[in-house]
């Protein structure tokens, strides 16, 4: 599907944000953009029109995408002083793309239709590879005529875009995910520093292990940063953790045990009082590896 220039609106211009907006861009779309971070040289050089406020963005954009770190951000960026909500007329469409509280998603939805406006929370799977390769997981929740008008902006900056349901459910099914690579990124650092700690080399178990059963994006993407020591972000940990963080208060309301995500968390935790909170979350291996007084090394 292709899309006709529009007017977008784009608050949060960060790793995940940047390329993201890049990508709206050179599709030959029009952009105004509010961030707190310095604007990216290429976003700065575009033709972008920098806004002074989400007030500003929203006053000027038919779409306004938002990508910040945490619910209280989104609450912010929306309903401040100068705010999106106080720049908004009937008819535009506010997407939030972060990754925030199910419950506080659906209270910002329905302020937002108050004002004559739709809402969808769209919030991504990928990283800042797939955000910068344009092949991010989507997942949305909204009405269905506001999710179809905003398909082809979601297929410039995604490869699998799924509408789940109403407002809501997009971020419950980013919280799914985030258990699922959570405790998958604790499993492939348990093994690594099994392997490694027993005197195999760890890259080579990781390779014979991307042959079979075991294999998985994690291990391949996760396990190699372990390996290499990379853990420049990436995914940070201390988001991770606010992402957890909210399965766990889901669980809570739910009356639902998540004890593979509980685990998971502490070890985030672990990591996050060992100053590593900044680190991508592949660091997890670092809990395990204190754990073990042993460090996963290639041999």
């Amino acid at each position: 599907m292709t899309s006709s220039p529009q007017k977008i609106g784009f608050i949060g211009l960060g790793i995940m944000g940047a390329p993201m907006a890049l990508h709206l861009i050179k599709a030959g779309h029009q952009l105004f953009v509010y961030t707190r971070s310095k604007v990216h040289p290429e976003i700065a050089a575009s033709g972008a029109t920098q806004c002074t406020s989400p007030r500003g963005v929203a006053e000027r954009a038919d779409v306004i995408i938002t990508m910040v770190p945490d619910t209280p951000d989104v609450e912010r960026v929306l309903f401040a002083e100068n705010g999106v909500a106080a720049g908004l007329s009937k008819g535009k469409v506010v997407v939030d793309m972060s990754s925030i509280s199910p419950i506080e998603t659906k209270a910002f939805a329905k302020r937002i239709n108050e004002l004559g406006c739709d809402y969808l929370d769209a919030p991504v799977s990928g990283g800042e590879v797939g955000a910068k390769a344009a092949s991010l997981t989507i997942m949305v929740g909204g009405p269905e005529q506001a999710f179809e008008r905003v398909l082809p902006l979601f297929q410039l900056m995604g490869k699998n875009i799924t509408r789940v349901g109403d407002n809501g459910d997009g971020q419950t099914t980013k919280v799914a995910n985030q258990i699922i690579v959570a405790l998958n990124i604790a499993a492939v650092g348990e093994a690594l520093v099994f392997a490694s700690k027993a005197g195999a080399d760890p890259a080579k178990v990781r390779q014979a292990l991307m042959g079979g059963f075991a294999a998985s994006r994690i291990l391949e993407v996760h396990g190699e940063r372990m390996i290499k020591r990379t853990f420049n972000p990436g995914f940070r940990i201390g988001l991770h953790q606010k992402d957890l963080n909210l399965a766990l208060q889901g669980a809570r309301a739910l009356g639902v045990s998540l004890p593979g995500t509980a685990n998971a968390a502490q070890l985030m935790q672990a990591c996050a009082a060992h100053g590593l909170a900044e680190s991508d979350h592949s660091a997890l291996v670092r809990a395990l590896e204190i754990l073990a007084k042993h460090e996963v090394a290639a041999g």
